[in-house]
C-alpha cells in the first residue's frame, strides 16, 4: 500500500494529475499498477486524508491540492488535533500519576500486555483509543474523559493512518509502557515527561509522512520496483 501512495502522491506532486483532474478508475488503476482493489482504496484513502484528493461518489476522485500541507482525521486537522493533545494530555497524566487508583493501574497495564501481543492493526488501533481514555479516566476528573471522547474517533484515525505508513505501533508499545511505568510510581514529572514524549513521536512521524517523497518515480511497470 505505501509503494502504490507513494506512486500516486508523487504522480500529483509532479504534476501528472493537476487539481480538477479525475483519477483514473478503480479498475484501471488496478490493471496498471497490478494490485488488489483492497490495497488500491487504502492508499486512495491515505491520499484524501493527506488532502491531495476528494472522493465524489458515483463520480471518482478528484485531485485538489498538488502537496501535502494538513492531514485531516475525521472532523479536525492533524495540527489541531495535536495542539489540543498536549494542551489536555500532558497534564492528565500529571494528575493521573498522582490520582490514579489501583483498579486504574491493573486496567491499564492489562490494555498493555494486550497492545503488545496484538499483531491485527484495527484491533491494535481500538485498544490505543481505549489506552488514551483510560489515562483520562485516571485523573478521576470526568471533564478530561469527555475532551478525550470527542476526539477519539479522529484519534483512531490517526493512529491508523501513522502504523500504515509510519509503522508506529512497536515504538507506540514502548511509549505507552513508560507512561504506565510512571503512573505506577507515581511520579507526576515523569508521567508528563513520558506523554509528551509520545505526542512529540506523534508529531515527528506525522511530519516525515507529509514531507514530498524524494524517491525516483516508479517504473511504468508497477509502484515500485
Amino acid at each position: 500500500m505505501e509503494a502504490v501512495l507513494g506512486h500516486l502522491r508523487g504522480a500529483i506532486e509532479r504534476g501528472d494529475y493537476a487539481i480538477g483532474d479525475k483519477l483514473p478508475s478503480e479498475a484501471e488503476l488496478c490493471r496498471t499498477l497490478e494490485i488488489s482493489r483492497p490495497v488500491l482504496r487504502e492508499a486512495l484513502r491515505a491520499l484524501q486524508t493527506m488532502g491531495l484528493t476528494v472522493s465524489r461518489t458515483g463520480k471518482g476522485t478528484f485531485v485538489v491540492a498538488a502537496a501535502v500541507e494538513d492531514p485531516t482525521f475525521g472532523d479536525y486537522a492533524a495540527s489541531d488535533l495535536l495542539e489540543v493533545r498536549r494542551h489536555v494530555e500532558i497534564p492528565v497524566a500529571g494528575y493521573a500519576a498522582r490520582r490514579r487508583t489501583a483498579e486504574n493501574l491493573d486496567h491499564l497495564a492489562h490494555l498493555l500486555d494486550r497492545m503488545e501481543q496484538e499483531t491485527d492493526t484495527t484491533a491494535w488501533v481500538a485498544m490505543d483509543t481505549v489506552f488514551h481514555l483510560a489515562v483520562a479516566e485516571a485523573a478521576q476528573n470526568p471533564v478530561f474523559r469527555r475532551v478525550i471522547e470527542e476526539i477519539r474517533d479522529a484519534l483512531a484515525r490517526q493512529s491508523a493512518f501513522l502504523n500504515e505508513l509510519g509503522g508506529r505501533r512497536e515504538q507506540s508499545n514502548r511509549e505507552h509502557r513508560a507512561i504506565v511505568e510512571a503512573l505506577i510510581d507515581g511520579s507526576e514529572h515523569d508521567a508528563v515527561q513520558a506523554m509528551t514524549h509520545h505526542l512529540d513521536r506523534v508529531e515527528t512521524t506525522l511530519t516525515d509522512i507529509m514531507r514530498p517523497s524524494r524517491k525516483d518515480a516508479p517504473t511504468e511497470d508497477g509502484p515500485e520496483a
